[in-house]
């Protein structure tokens, strides 16, 4: 049954059309012919410039936000294929350039973690069932509201459980479902993408993983 939504409604995280599957990436073979089609922009220089701005920011960067790096602004095919030549300069290192749903950063390869996490002792957060239960019911059935979440989970949903999740920034209210009552729309937001190092929502794991994902990137725990 379609519904109704009133208020802001949510746009697509990653169009399909803009999504580079890193499995497409050749590997095995040099990096392919760069494209010069910005006179003027030395596609050397330029790769030098995209990966010192991808090292040093704290947040993923789009491909919008890396064309203003120049002033004479490359091309998004130029932009990609430096990219790609970056995921493979890196494929053997401790770090990786992969793309999230917000855009591409580095990032400390998994198997890394056990021996960064030694600069900085901590106790790796845990997650209630019932937080992961209600973040996964929100991820694959957006939007929901708090009586879908109650209704396929046969238990009372804590307020508390929504707001840790709102205030960790993986939820958001939408707007609201035309009925009686006028009860909120909950989906889930690009944080939540970024932070499990998704492109879009097609990528979601399972729940067990979904939960080990975000206790390894998540600081602490609610």
């Amino acid at each position: 049954m379609s519904e109704q939504v009133t208020g802001l409604t949510q746009s697509e995280l990653v169009p399909a059309n803009e999504i580079m599957n890193p499995g497409e990436l050749d590997l095995q073979h040099s990096a392919p012919a760069i494209r010069d089609d910005a006179p003027g922009i030395d596609p050397a220089l330029l790769k030098k410039i995209l990966e010192a701005a991808l090292l040093t920011s704290a947040e993923p960067l789009s491909i919008a936000e890396l064309k203003k790096l120049v002033e004479v602004v490359p091309g998004t095919a130029l932009i990609e294929e430096l990219l790609k030549q970056l995921v493979q300069e890196y494929s053997a290192s401790g770090v990786e350039l992969t793309q999230v749903a917000s855009g591409w950063r580095f990032r400390a390869r998994p198997e890394m973690q056990v021996y960064l996490g030694r600069l900085n002792p901590q106790k790796q957060p845990r997650y209630s069932r019932a937080v992961m239960e209600t973040l996964a019911i929100i991820a694959y059935r957006q939007p929901v509201t708090r009586g879908d979440i109650e209704e396929i989970r046969g238990v009372t949903v804590a307020s508390p459980i929504l707001k840790s999740l709102e205030a960790r920034n993986w939820i958001e209210v939408i707007g609201t479902r035309d009925v009686p009552g006028k009860p909120e729309l909950f989906a889930t937001t690009q944080q939540l993408l970024d932070d499990l190092n998704l492109r879009s929502l097609h990528e979601l794991p399972d729940l067990e993983e979904m939960g080990s994902l975000l206790e390894q990137g998540a600081p602490d725990a609610e």
